[in-house]
């Protein structure tokens, strides 16, 4: 098992950082891990509850199935189902930050199927906790 978290603040409010989380299927666009996103759940407010993902990271290549559950100040999503992957769990809280803005805190966890070297997990969480917080701090406020 292999967990990280980190912390930013963004520039923009709650709701514009949670559409962006939101909007999964525009990943791909900052997110080099994320290669093909389809949607295929939604719940009554349009945000995604359950979505397929191809990823690569570190030469490992994945299709996955999440679930999403969301909320006013953040969302939790859980592996469904992958390739690569026995358990992945992810939560993003967002309170506001001192001075304005958003403050974002990113904690992660994922349980590899395969036996990995601790180096290369090392560096794989370090590129997926920097793109989930300054890769979406980037993408927020341009």
């Amino acid at each position: 098992m292999v967990s990280g978290t980190a912390q930013v603040d963004v520039k923009a409010s709650r709701a514009d950082v949670l559409a962006a989380i939101a909007d999964v299927e525009n990943l791909p666009t900052w997110s080099p891990i994320h290669k093909e996103i389809e949607v295929l759940e939604r719940d009554d407010e349009g945000r995604p509850t359950k979505a397929w993902m191809k990823v690569s990271l570190m030469g490992i290549s994945d299709e996955q199935t999440l679930s999403f559950s969301w909320s006013d100040s953040g969302v939790t999503w859980d592996l469904v189902e992958g390739g690569q992957q026995k358990a992945q769990h992810a939560v993003y809280t967002l309170t506001d930050a001192d001075g304005g803005g958003t403050h974002v805190e990113f904690e992660m966890s994922l349980d590899p199927k395969i036996p990995v070297p601790g180096f290369v997990l090392n560096k794989g969480k370090k590129a997926i906790i920097q793109m989930a917080t300054e890769g979406l701090r980037d993408q927020v406020d341009g």
